[in-house]
């Protein structure tokens, strides 16, 4: 009897073990084919050659334009708070570099930080559709991870633009599962939520982690992820770059430990509460393989858009439509234009309740507001980067247009980045109506600034900050970063 139990009992054992093996190969096959490690595979497995010659074009177009955008804003007053706490609530950590601060160097975490705040401390940085900031969230964690790494570990020039693409196109395809994501934000400002898994995922790649830390460091970034809308128009704005760039950061150097976070972050499963809460109509799909010849980068079939004046995207379009209003008023007085001609401004815009503000109280509420934009257009022809100055700002003439200032919200000008106007209407004095409009402003995907355009900005706002042979310097490194060997003498032009 005792030996049938024995063999009873071995043959329940053997029985058991089958069975969990047999489970566990289902559920390693279930894993491989969840939405969350297909990313995973993704950042892990592409390489350069995937980088066709009008991605890198494109990417190290967006590479120069936030590098000057980042030089610019460590000026502002927003940037030194943040730097100001990092020194004050942290020792010294000799190693990673701030933006135009010669000699200053942070921790890596906090350096990324830093230049994220800096970026987005002006809204001069790029934007993509549907809506984000992508480069600002990504750059300044790679730089950091750069000055890092040993001098004989610092990667290649196109090693580091490879991983800053992949940054850029985790963003947006988590951006392109959601049809919410595509109009202008109402609940999470964009950068803090998908910035934040594009810099892990930027990140992920240029420290070469594992194909399973990758996806645990976009699962840990989900965490770390997420900022209200309604810290819009105010000095906190800014921090949710920089955080995106830092806690990004942070994750695929957790992930680098071992620290280990859900298997299904990114998809959509029942009861799993994992990126879908912060889009309502979240509806993922796996990432192709990296192998796969129709594989390719989103930025390749979207140019980015580029910002000629330092405000929120919504103000170009009727910036320009004003500016073209401008002209026509100035042609007929043949001067000086003189608020008093006009008797009424309608403005037709989408509705966005954050950047309605009739009569902003600041300059970052300034840069969100329809009504300061236009009357700034009228006034002077454009918008830059002096008009949110205390003197610009303050002009008698600008608020007496602002208080003749009326909206509306045509039905077929929806809060969509990507098929919204903008449309200036002045009534004079003597009831002449003169009218503007604009479908597609200079500088948007669809209409992107010319290489000329692009490096006229990037020398003012470097010049703001570096010796012109420093603003040369980098703009020649960056036009040829994928010829580099090694990307770290880009470090040492940034202070």
């Amino acid at each position: 009897m005792l030996s049938v139990l024995l063999r009873s009992s071995r043959y329940t054992s053997a029985i058991r073990r089958l069975h969990t093996s047999a489970q566990e190969v289902v559920e390693r096959q279930a894993a491989e084919e969840t939405v969350t490690c297909s990313f995973g595979t993704f950042i892990h497995g592409v390489r350069p050659d995937r980088l066709s010659q009008m991605v890198l074009r494109r990417s190290k177009r967006m590479v120069l334009d936030s590098i000057g955008v980042g030089l610019l804003g460590s000026t502002t007053q927003v940037c030194q708070l943040a730097l100001q706490y990092c020194q004050h609530m942290y020792a010294p950590d000799d190693i990673s570099s701030v933006y135009g601060y010669s000699g200053m160097k942070l921790s890596p975490t906090l350096a990324a930080f830093v230049n994220g705040v800096a970026t987005h401390s002006m809204d001069f940085d790029d934007t993509w559709h549907p809506a984000t900031h992508p480069s600002g969230a990504v750059l300044p964690a790679l730089l950091a991870i750069t000055d890092m790494l040993p001098s004989n570990g610092k990667p290649s020039g196109l090693d580091f633009l490879l991983a800053f693409n992949v940054g850029i196109e985790i963003q947006g395809r988590l951006m392109r599962f959601s049809n919410e994501a595509h109009n202008i934000p109402k609940r999470f400002h964009p950068p803090s939520v998908v910035g934040t898994m594009g810099s892990a995922a930027a990140c992920a790649r240029l420290l070469s982690l594992e194909r399973g830390q990758c996806s645990h460091a976009l699962a840990i970034a989900a965490s770390l992820a997420g900022a209200p809308m309604a810290n819009a128009a105010t000095q906190s704005k800014p921090l949710h770059i920089g955080n995106a760039a830092r806690l990004g950061l942070e994750a695929a150097l957790l992930a680098s430990r071992g620290l280990e976070a859900s298997s299904l972050v990114l998809d959509d499963v029942p009861g799993v509460a994992g990126f879908s809460a912060f889009y309502d109509d979240y509806a993922p799909k796996p990432m192709p393989s990296p192998e796969e010849a129709q594989q390719h980068f989103l930025l390749e079939e979207q140019d980015i858009g580029f910002k000629r004046f330092p405000a929120h995207l919504g103000m170009h379009w009727v910036v320009d439509a004003a500016a073209s209003v401008h002209k026509l008023l100035v042609s007929a007085e043949g001067g000086a234009l003189s608020p008093g001609l006009i008797r009424e401004i309608l403005l037709r815009v989408p509705p966005s309740k954050y950047i309605i503000r009739p009569f902003p109280e600041s300059e970052h509420q300034a840069r969100h507001s329809f009504q300061f934009s236009a009357c700034s257009a009228l006034l002077d022809g454009e918008v830059t980067v002096q008009s949110f100055l205390p003197a610009a700002f303050q002009r008698p003439e600008l608020h007496a247009l602002l208080s003749r200032v009326r909206v509306e919200h045509p039905h077929d000008n929806p809060a969509n980045f990507d098929r919204m106007y903008g449309e200036v209407q002045v009534t004079l004095v003597g009831g002449d109506v003169l009218s503007g409009r604009c479908d597609t402003f200079y500088g948007h995907w669809r209409n992107p600034l010319t290489d000329e355009s692009l490096h006229k900005k990037f020398r003012a706002n470097a010049g703001a900050v570096l010796p012109q042979e420093k603003v040369e310097g980098l703009l020649m490194m960056v036009e040829r970063l994928d010829q580099l060997e090694n990307c770290g003498p880009l470090l040492t032009h940034l202070q």
